[in-house]
């Protein structure tokens, strides 16, 4: 029986393939001088293959991610420079895939001047890729798709008239597109990123930094679970994030958690587990999920190295707990003496791309990826007077992070936490912050 349905199965995803390449073809006769065939990665490569197949024009295939051996080439296949080369895609939004296409088969000096894609959802993409020299072709559009469905008795006039109101007010924010992929993050406001950052939880800290006017994640490095929560009121109105290391509380209790969520809710700001993740998988997950402090129902983000590889985000990310989470990689740290090189913080960074839904940034002391401006720079060591401590801590200034060295968050700890006044000095440095950022994103929009 089993066997039966596995038949009929693939015997209706042949028919679909073919019904639509078959309307593929059909715009074929439109499109001159196709030279070779490109699925956008990775939904539209086995259509792409059928038509290639049909057609007998040959296809090249687009990595999302080099490979970490052979030629680690992006565009794979039999191609020569200049080639037309026709893309194909499943569904399109703001079209900002099919530029990324675009722009690593035009690095191969191929030519990329048309797209068939099968359902325009009608949000812009189709006027934002023509502005960038592509003329997209759909074989659907959503509009035409409710009004067949209505016709057919599927869906009723409310819904139709629900989707034609959700798409006049979810059109792309093309202005702020085109800016995250023509320049660095440097030049973009938080609220612009926020409208880029694909993990959630990045997307909420840039709505929260924007809207608190604070850059100021404090380092609540403290051993008292009463002196945590008063340190988390006092300073709630300042800051975007509150940095815990859990494991250091003396007299933790469960119900330490319950208050603290609730300062974090009344004062707007993210509750950030320092726990720098680094072990197999099955051990990450009980750290992670498990034990007394049961980091992931409560902690929207932790750190992780990358030392171990995939793992440990395969492990959080597949963990039961929130449901909205993110992760910062640790690329670079702001000791003396570290072990963290340049090749280490470059995988990091590969790593950190290939889980965008993941990875809400990186914590680094450097502007290490200019051009991705949905992730997050997370700069620790910030303090206005020492240079360091008694140990191996090496501190910059507040100016010097954000203006010199790419800060989106600066980390203050001991700048704030030993303060006679936690409240007077955590708006000392939100203020110091926020203004230097101010200055960066001036400087970048002259």
């Amino acid at each position: 029986m089993l066997s039966f349905f596995l038949i009929l199965f693939i015997n209706i995803v042949y028919f679909i393939y073919q019904l639509l390449t078959d309307l593929l073809q059909k715009y074929l006769e439109k499109i001159k001088n196709v030279d070779i065939i490109c699925g956008v990665p990775y939904t539209a490569l086995p259509i792409a293959t059928v038509l290639s197949l049909k057609t007998n024009i040959p296809m090249v295939m687009r990595r999302k991610e080099a490979k970490d051996y052979g030629t680690k080439k992006m565009i794979e296949g039999v191609f020569k420079k200049g080639d037309n080369c026709l893309i194909i895609e499943d569904v399109v939004t703001s079209g900002s895939s099919i530029l990324e296409t675009v722009e690593d088969l035009t690095a191969e000096g191929i030519k990329c001047s048309d797209v068939v894609v099968f359902l325009n959802r009608e949000q812009g993409g189709a006027e934002y890729l023509k502005h960038n020299g592509v003329n997209m072709h759909s074989l659907l559009n959503l509009t035409d798709l409710m009004r067949y469905l209505k016709e057919e008795g599927c869906i009723d006039e409310k819904t139709v008239n629900k989707v034609s109101d959700y798409l006049h007010t979810t059109q792309v924010d093309h202005e702020a597109l085109s800016k995250s992929l023509s320049k660095d993050r440097l030049y973009l406001s938080f609220a612009e990123r926020a409208k880029i950052a694909k993990n959630p939880i990045a997307a909420k800290l840039f709505q929260i930094m924007a809207t608190k006017q604070t850059t100021l994640c404090l380092a609540a490095d403290l051993t008292d679970s009463t002196a945590l929560l008063n340190l988390a009121e006092q300073a709630g109105p300042h800051i975007c994030a509150l940095k815990t290391h859990i494991d250091i509380v003396d007299d933790f209790h469960p119900n330490l958690i319950k208050p603290l969520r609730e300062i974090a809710n009344r004062h707007n700001f993210i509750l950030f587990e320092d726990r720098k993740f680094c072990d197999i998988g099955k051990t990450i997950e009980l750290q992670y999920s498990k034990g007394i402090y049961k980091i992931s129902t409560w902690a929207q983000l932790v750190t992780a190295h990358a030392l171990l590889g995939k793992g440990v985000l395969e492990v959080i990310k597949k963990s039961e707990g929130l449901e909205k989470r993110g992760v910062f990689l640790l690329a670079e740290a702001s000791c003396s003496g570290t072990l963290i090189d340049a090749k280490y913080a470059k995988s990091t960074m590969k790593m950190a791309e290939e889980y965008p839904e993941l990875v809400a940034g990186i914590v680094c002391q450097s502007p290490m990826f200019l051009n991705q401006p949905g992730l997050i720079q997370l700069t620790p060591g910030v303090q206005i007077d020492n240079k360091s401590d008694d140990v191996d801590q090496q501190y910059n200034s507040p100016e010097i992070v954000v203006t010199e060295k790419g800060c989106d968050i600066a980390v203050v700890g001991r700048g704030i936490t030993k303060a006679a006044d936690a409240a007077l000095a955590a708006e000392k440095y939100r203020k110091i912050l926020w203004d230097a950022y101010l200055q960066r994103i001036k400087k970048n929009h002259k």
